[in-house]
């Protein structure tokens, strides 16, 4: 059965993201299957898995826009940043700390920011991965990454915790987020629970939970054709035209109708049947702009 496409999975809480590739080769069959974007164990919700042939299509879907809901649960310091970590304080809330405060203070986190990542993170700094380095009992200096952050709102507040839904640019730490937000209520903060409920264009609601992905053939009933996958400019042409791209040379823009695109932009390149071909890039050259794939699909 051959199996190219993107699958949408609700990952359960307790297990890793590679566990979910597991299970989904052993349902399938079928080696090449990747994710686009790590879950915490703790963390649950939308998992993009990118099956066979799509696995070449993932860096266009982990640099995607995210949203999450989940918990801010105040008083607490930790060094992960969350409850999986080890605490390093226990701070009193200020008295009479109120709904409208702590959104007050999320409120500020809006815009272009920069974050420094938690010690206990998946990024490399000089080659090694820091959570590797405070496994030891190490911790270095991290630079700060500038982030995008849409939306912090406070959906319900219960004292300790307040419910919240961060819509963010890919790259940001949602638990680093309610670290900074603690620290500057004077309280400190960690986050106590996280749901990813959306990727770009595709929504939690579309997902089936992993354990219903039992078998190749309710995996092929659920997979998004390739041909619809993704999200970006599409670049149509005729059967010599695609020849031409398939052999990995660039087509001048002209040729394809198109009057004007950015250096740079990705686009989608489809033949006269709609079927992907090709992902190119835009590229301002001494003879105008073309169309020069990068990606080509057999």
């Amino acid at each position: 059965m051959q199996l190219n496409g993107i699958l949408l999975v609700d990952k359960p809480q307790g297990i890793t993201s590679h566990d979910v590739v597991d299970v989904l080769r052993k349902a399938t069959g079928i080696r090449r299957i990747g994710h686009t974007g790590t879950l915490d164990p703790r963390a649950t919700g939308l998992l993009v898995m990118c099956l066979g042939q799509a696995t070449r299509l993932s860096q266009h879907f982990s640099g995607l826009d995210k949203t999450y809901e989940g918990a801010l649960r105040l008083g607490i310091i930790t060094d992960s940043h969350d409850l999986d970590g080890t605490i390093v304080e226990e701070r009193p809330l200020p008295e009479g700390l109120s709904r409208e405060q702590v959104q007050a203070v999320c409120h500020e986190f809006l815009g272009d920011i920069e974050q420094i990542p938690p010690m206990v993170s998946a990024i490399k700094i000089g080659g090694r991965r820091l959570y590797k380095i405070a496994r030891e009992g190490g911790e270095i200096e991290r630079p700060p990454r500038k982030v995008r952050v849409d939306q912090f709102e406070v959906l319900r507040w219960e004292l300790p915790e307040a419910a919240i839904r961060v819509s963010c640019s890919s790259g940001a730490y949602v638990r680093t987020l309610c670290h900074d937000a603690g620290m500057r209520l004077g309280c400190g903060g960690v986050l106590a629970q996280l749901r990813r409920t959306r990727v770009g264009r595709y929504a939690i609601e579309d997902a089936l939970p992993l354990d219903q992905y039992d078998s190749a053939e309710r995996v092929a009933e659920r997979l998004i054709s390739m041909n619809d996958a993704l999200h970006l400019p599409v670049v149509s042409v005729d059967a010599i035209q695609e020849n031409i791209l398939m052999s990995g040379r660039a087509l001048p823009a002209r040729h394809l109708g198109i009057s004007a695109s950015a250096t740079g932009e990705w686009v989608q390149v489809k033949n006269q049947r709609g079927k992907l071909i090709a992902l190119a890039l835009m590229q301002d050259t001494p003879a105008g702009m073309c169309v020069q794939p990068k990606t080509v699909f057999v």
